[in-house]
């Protein structure tokens, strides 16, 4: 595996992206499609919203000129076209949940029926190793469709959807590199296709990545961690893939339980998640994204520490610090209320 490769992989997929912006920038504003305030939003003057337009160009003509093209990356681009068209689609015309959901399905079954990566085993986590295929399959679903809509749940700020994909591009895109995967090229380019988005997005926002950025990162993302796990033997993968992955997954899991013990569908959206809980503190939307994303980094050096004690004492040790770190938020902080 070329190193000048991914490099430049990385290179190519910032370029794109942070020369194609102002295009598309003009064009959805002469098209009006814009990301217009409501009463769940932080933001409070039109923004357009095709910014995924542009994290896609830059990622898959990264991976396409300097990858290499083995038969599991295919699958992953199939299913990313196919959560790019329903994207763009959702982001100019508007399209229901459940019609979202079945592409998301089908390009999950992609993945775990034809690229055959799936979770077979469950890292000897309490014990368990080798688990049922049908229990391998239907969690497969899970992890990649569930995290698909977690990256899109955390898209609330300025900058932050786009910096924690970053972090977990990069680390995934490392982790591939020394495992000498050709997933590393799709670690990097992803990262290389947000970091040049951010440069018109992480403050005062310029343009949004819309649904059609989140989807196709989050659904890139879920691919990733799960090709890790199930790649990889070494003990604790399944606790740092876990780690790797926090803001989403606790943001994800935090807000749908509050919603369930309160009575509502966990599926409408409201104020509670981290970010709106940070807000409440006073802090503007840039100091917000720095302590999600140091608080990512932290994670991801803490389980990287326990990783060698296997996934239990990472889970036990991750799970116990994100409980820790929701309960003080739940105390000290409080849902989102915008100014005036």
């Amino acid at each position: 595996m070329s190193e000048l490769n991914l490099f430049l992989s990385f290179i190519w997929a910032s370029l794109v992206a942070l020369y194609a912006i102002p295009s598309i920038v003009r064009v959805a504003t002469q098209k009006q499609l814009f990301d217009q305030p409501n009463h769940r939003t932080i933001h409070d003057r039109n923004i357009p919203r095709l910014g995924g337009l542009a994290i896609f160009a830059g990622f898959v003509s990264a991976v396409f000129i300097f990858g290499e093209i083995e038969e599991t990356v295919q699958y992953l681009i199939a299913g990313v076209l196919l959560i790019f068209f329903i994207g763009i689609k959702d982001d100019i015309i508007s399209v229901t949940a459940l019609k979202k959901l079945l592409v998301q399905i089908l390009a999950a079954g992609i993945i775990v029926f034809l690229a055959d990566i799936r979770l077979t085993d469950l890292d000897g986590l309490f014990g368990i190793y080798t688990i049922p295929d049908g229990v391998s399959y239907f969690l497969s679903f899970i992890i990649i469709i569930g995290l698909t809509n977690a990256i899109n749940l955390i898209d609330g700020l300025d900058g932050l959807a786009g910096t924690i994909i970053f972090i977990i591009s990069i680390t995934f895109g490392v982790l591939f590199l020394i495992e000498e995967h050709a997933f590393a090229f799709i670690g990097f380019s992803l990262a290389g296709a947000v970091f040049g988005f951010l440069k018109h997005n992480y403050k005062n926002a310029k343009i949004f990545m819309g649904d059609t950025g989140s989807l196709v990162c989050g659904f890139t993302v879920g691919v990733m961690a799960l090709k890790y796990v199930t790649a990889n033997n070494d003990p604790g993968t399944a606790g740092l893939a876990t780690a790797i992955l926090i803001i989403p997954v606790l943001d994800t899991t935090r807000v749908f339980i509050i919603r369930i013990i309160k009575g509502v569908n966990p599926f409408d959206p409201d104020r509670n998640h981290i970010h709106h809980r940070l807000l409440s503190l006073s802090l503007d939307q840039s100091k917000v994204v720095i302590t999600l994303a140091s608080i990512n980094i932290l994670f991801v050096l803490f389980a990287f520490l326990l990783k060698d004690y296997g996934s239990d004492v990472v889970f036990l040790a991750i799970g116990g610090v994100a409980i820790l770190f929701s309960l003080i938020l739940e105390v000290k902080t409080k849902p989102y209320l915008p100014k005036g």
